[in-house]
């Protein structure tokens, strides 16, 4: 009974491999088959020695959709001579991994095998599914490979993260989604070679280009393109260049709301404003609105930028920020992206200054190391019955009394006198500010 359902288990993994997508069918079977990630997979590298060594610690593999970490795990799964078992996290439950553990401890106790447990999704785990993981990982019952699309130390537990080994995976480059678009078209066991594609030069270049480094996303192309094209006089498919448009409605923009895309383009947007370029703000500011970011998130950015490296070289930029902020969010979409373009190009062409950003690191840094206790006796408050006679407010001298509505007196506790905070840069309005304090400071 036992090997007729071993049978038919064959038959059906044998079938569904048949059917499966063409992304699936293509997958490498070896490490020489791998495109790309040489970075990580390369002769000579770590992770290249532990699989061809069979001696694999538990590993992290980090990366967009469709750059090879699961590819990478079935490899892995083909060249071990322990037990490969594999669950997702999306829907694996505590019962599906005590299971896994038991059989685990099983082929340990029972054969001195181990058991390699392949997570894909890792970060949809919450931190109790993580955390009873972590002794079979640490007793070396399980080694575990992980495979996420988020930043791990963002979404997996620093003990889990402390055990494992991260391999960071890359988009894949056009030159890599050309070769195995050329493998698809030429392989007549597992791609599409059987059907007789033609793919077209610019085709193939347009294919390479808009996946965006991801090679399932070319090859789902790539096969929608060859089933729905009709053949030629010839017997071949033409696969040109408007059939792979067809193919690929609109161009995806790289960009994750909670991931490394999101934090990414943010810090390119707030580094353009910063270093005077607006088209590359606004161009940062068009991917996040595209990828459907929040326009309050945008918004705040910017005010922190506009104070945070315009300040009083054009005091300003932070009233066009705020006021955007508060237009944009009553306007909405798709209005709200002509405001915020404005403000994004009006911080990113203004006079630079990050005085204020030094002035209050400086105070604080004061704040933290020195203890001072008492604020001058002048500026005490002396608004309430009784302040004289304990010496509040006494000596104060009323700035608005003395000519140019200014008198040198002293404001800082006697601990921090003499020290300066503020150092207004030559920029700008703030060069102005500059001279009108160094004026000041000089006056007896």
């Amino acid at each position: 009974m036992e090997t007729i359902m071993d049978l038919f288990d064959y038959m059906r993994e044998t079938q569904q491999e048949k059917e499966a997508p063409l992304a699936s069918r293509l997958r490498p079977r070896t490490l020489d088959e791998i495109v790309g990630q040489q970075h990580i997979i390369g002769k000579n590298t770590l992770l290249y020695r532990a699989i061809q060594a069979d001696q694999l610690s538990s590993i992290l593999f980090y990366g967009p959709p469709g750059t090879g970490k699961t590819t990478l795990a079935r490899v892995i799964a083909n060249t071990t001579r322990g037990r490969f078992t594999q669950i997702n996290a999306t829907s694996a439950g505590k019962k599906d991994m005590e299971e896994v553990v038991k059989e685990a401890k099983d082929a340990l106790g029972m054969y001195g095998s181990k058991t390699i447990l392949f997570i894909d999704e890792i970060h949809r785990f919450n931190k109790g599914q993580q955390d009873y993981l972590l002794p079979f990982v640490e007793d070396g019952t399980l080694v575990l490979i992980g495979a996420t699309t988020e930043n791990p130390y963002f979404e997996v537990n620093s003990a889990l993260l402390s055990r494992s080994v991260i391999f960071e995976l890359k988009p894949l480059s056009p030159a890599d989604i050309r070769v195995l678009l050329n493998r698809a078209v030429t392989d007549c066991e597992r791609g599409m070679g059987s059907y007789h594609p033609v793919l077209h030069p610019d085709a193939l270049d347009f294919l390479a280009d808009v996946s965006g480094g991801d090679a399932r996303r070319a090859l789902n192309a790539l096969e929608l393109a060859v089933l729905t094209t009709p053949k030629d006089a010839s017997g071949h498919i033409p696969i040109t260049l408007e059939a792979a448009q067809e193919c690929i409605q609109q161009r995806a923009v790289r960009y994750d709301r909670q991931g490394d895309g999101h934090y990414d383009t943010v810090s390119a947007f707030i580094k353009s404003m910063r270093g005077s370029d607006p088209d590359a703000a606004v161009y940062y500011l068009a991917r996040m609105l595209y990828a459907g970011e929040d326009v309050k998130f945008i918004a705040r950015r910017m005010m922190i930028c506009a104070s945070e490296d315009v300040g009083n070289a054009d005091p300003q930029a932070l009233q066009v920020a705020v006021s955007a902020s508060l237009a944009a969010e009553r306007v909405g979409m798709p209005e709200a992206q002509i405001i915020l373009a404005q403000a994004a190009a009006y911080i990113a062409c203004a006079p630079k200054s990050n005085a204020a950003v030094n002035a209050i690191t400086k105070a604080m840094e004061s704040v933290r190391s020195q203890s001072v206790e008492t604020i001058p006796p002048a500026l005490q408050d002396a608004h309430y019955s009784g302040s004289s006679r304990l010496g509040r407010g006494l000596g104060y001298r009323y700035p608005h009394d003395y000519p140019g509505h200014y008198i040198k007196q002293q404001y800082l506790p006697d601990e921090v006198a003499g020290e300066t905070f503020y150092q207004p840069s030559d920029q700008g309005y703030e060069a102005h500010i500059r001279t009108r304090l160094e004026q000041l400071r000089k006056q007896g």
